[in-house]
């Protein structure tokens, strides 16, 4: 009798097959992806054919076969046609309200875009603009790069006056720390030669007769951007609503801002209710500067308040920003010796212990530090903080990240991983043009430039790196940003070998920064990162095979398809997403 009760048993196990198993447990999916070259980003499963998705989380990976034992009748299938599925990608470092305005005005920018290659042809499309935007009352534009201005890298107002001399013209550099007004523009914000400097800002001088030149470094720069008129809130809208379909377009699914955009969180919890936020929000306001009490623990509170406001998987405000330093072009990041062909060497923006104070109290309640920081200098301020915030408030789970590290010291490196210190950085930056290797190179000198942008030094020691882009600064496209990890080269394939190869990474390693290490600077890798049963269902669908294809042709993958949330925002075959977006 027991005999025959297991072969019972084994014969029930046996007809219920997969489907009838799911049906049994009426777990029938909303959403199923089929015939795909599925890499999860999950160790313990890294490849997988299907997925199957329902209430916008992932129910089951594997098989095709596997996979239909979830399809009903219902069950929207999404045939993946053999190509590549991955997992949403992460942006770990924009400004999105900055970069939104940007889809709207004068690109200046040169690194993947054609931009100006000299002074002449920076004014073409300054006077073409202005041409073709003739009711424009102000001209406003980013991206130039230092390297078309020849030795010293900085242009002059009298380039702009020499083709829009009556009206304000306001451009910025690609990295945002420097810009350049033209003489109606000066005018109007009231900048003379006696004009003196603004904190952390350098208004650039003829050194003969003191005029100003136009060129307004950090924060010189908002004495004529903060007189631009603003656009309306619809207008801003419609704005932020064409950057998240953007992103969507270049797969990505999760976006960090790194200041600018929690200042404005109405703006993305409107486009949220509008069902137009198809990509998800984490984001860190500027501290700038940090101050001492009563005014740092208003500010914190005012933080306290938006988390217990605004922390869900959709938009989470979890962590602070503080902006160090500027930018080795224009020796305004901090060094800790002076630059190779200058005596400076730049500045900290704060004062270090200041600083260190309100780093572990922002650790103390519970939210990330993001610390920009480029010079050697500044990295090595952060990472004492961070160390001496530990020590204060005893070992946290908080993940604080330093933003940018493009040189750090040889001992600086190492502390990344020894700190659980994610290194933020973008990969597009790097790229070794004229501006790097004869502006940024020459400005540091050989030894320091043996370290620039250290990917594989930080990933060797142990660490996080969490790719992103400082869009508007370059293109937010991260197939351009993976091709550059793996080569080190520019787009057109120089130096040959790459600029100091032993920096390149994998492309697995590349991958996982754009994913499950995005996700884990962020604290949502238990949610998000991976292909695995559990997650939100965050994924792309890609138009080539990465890993059989050539390094320098990543650059040019195109996005077929991405899901947020188990629903399709972008599909490139019919060129939109579901209605209704995100939620």
């Amino acid at each position: 009798m027991k005999i025959r009760s297991v072969a019972i048993l084994c014969g029930l196990v046996v007809a219920l097959s997969e489907p009838a198993l799911a049906q049994a447990h009426h777990t029938v999916a909303d959403a199923v992806i089929l015939h795909g070259k599925i890499y999860t980003v999950n160790l313990h499963q890294p490849w997988a054919e299907a997925v199957a998705i329902r209430d916008g989380k992932i129910i089951a990976v594997g098989s095709d076969k596997t996979i239909a034992a979830y399809q009903g009748a219902s069950t929207k299938v999404i045939d993946a046609k053999s190509q590549m599925v991955l997992p949403g990608f992460f942006d770990s470092h924009m400004h999105i309200l900055g970069g939104a305005r940007t889809l709207d005005e004068l690109d200046l920018s040169g690194w993947w875009s054609g931009g100006p290659k000299t002074p002449t042809d920076f004014q073409k499309m300054i006077k073409d603009y202005a041409a073709q935007h003739p009711n424009d009352k102000w001209i406003t534009g980013m991206g130039w790069t230092y390297d078309i201005f020849g030795k010293g890298g900085l242009p002059n107002k009298k380039l702009i006056d020499e083709v829009v001399p009556d009206r304000p013209v306001f451009l910025r550099a690609y990295d945002g720390h420097t810009a350049v007004a033209n003489s109606a523009a000066l005018r109007i914000a009231g900048i003379t030669r006696d004009t003196p400097n603004p904190p952390n800002g350098i208004i650039a001088r003829d050194p003969k007769t003191g005029e100003p030149t136009g060129v307004l470094n950090e924060s010189a720069g908002n004495l004529v951007e903060k007189l631009i008129p603003p656009a309306t809130h619809e207008e801003e809208l419609n704005l932020l609503a064409k950057a998240f379909r953007y992103f969507n377009s270049l797969g990505l699914t999760s976006v960090t801002s790194c200041g600018g955009d929690v200042e404005n969180i109405d703006l993305f919890a409107e486009l949220r209710k509008r069902g137009e936020l198809t990509a998800r929000f984490y984001g860190a306001p500027f501290a700038n500067p940090p101050a001492t009490d009563p005014q740092f623990s208003q500010f914190m509170k005012g933080m306290e308040d938006l988390r217990a406001k605004y922390h869900d998987e959709w938009i989470d405000v979890g962590a602070v920003k503080f902006w160090m330093d500027g930018v080795i072009e224009a020796h305004t990041a901090a060094m800790l010796q002076p630059y190779a062909n200058a005596s400076t060497q730049g500045q900290l923006n704060f004062d270090p212990a200041v600083y260190t104070k309100d780093v572990a109290e922002v650790n103390r309640r519970g939210f990330q530090v993001f610390t920009h920081a480029i010079g050697d200098r500044a990295i090595k301020t952060a990472l004492d903080a961070y160390e001496e915030s530990e020590k204060v408030n005893g070992k946290r789970d908080l993940r604080d990240s330093v933003e940018h590290i493009e040189d750090p010291s040889a001992q600086a490196i190492p502390r990344f991983g020894k700190l659980d210190v994610v290194a933020s950085m973008q990969p597009l930056h790097e790229v070794p043009n004229y501006d790097v290797l004869h502006v940024w190179a020459e400005n540091v000198g050989p030894e320091r430039a043996q370290r620039a942008w250290p990917w594989h030094g930080i990933l060797a020691g142990g660490a996080h790196l969490a790719a992103g882009s400082d869009w508007p600064v370059v293109t937010p496209d991260p197939w351009k940003g993976i091709q550059e990890f793996l080569t080190r080269e520019t787009p057109e394939g120089t130096p040959s070998g790459g600029w100091h190869p032993n920096e390149r990474i994998t492309l697995a390693e590349a991958i996982k920064s754009y994913t499950l290490d995005g996700a884990y600077r962020d604290r949502r890798e238990k949610i998000l990162g991976s292909i695995e049963v559990g997650k939100l269902a965050d994924m792309v669908i890609i138009s080539q095979n990465l890993f059989k294809t050539a390094p320098m042709q990543i650059g040019n993958t195109k996005v077929l398809t991405t899901i947020v949330g188990g629903k399709v925002v972008y599909d490139a075959a019919a060129g939109n997403g579901d209605p209704g977006g995100s939620n």
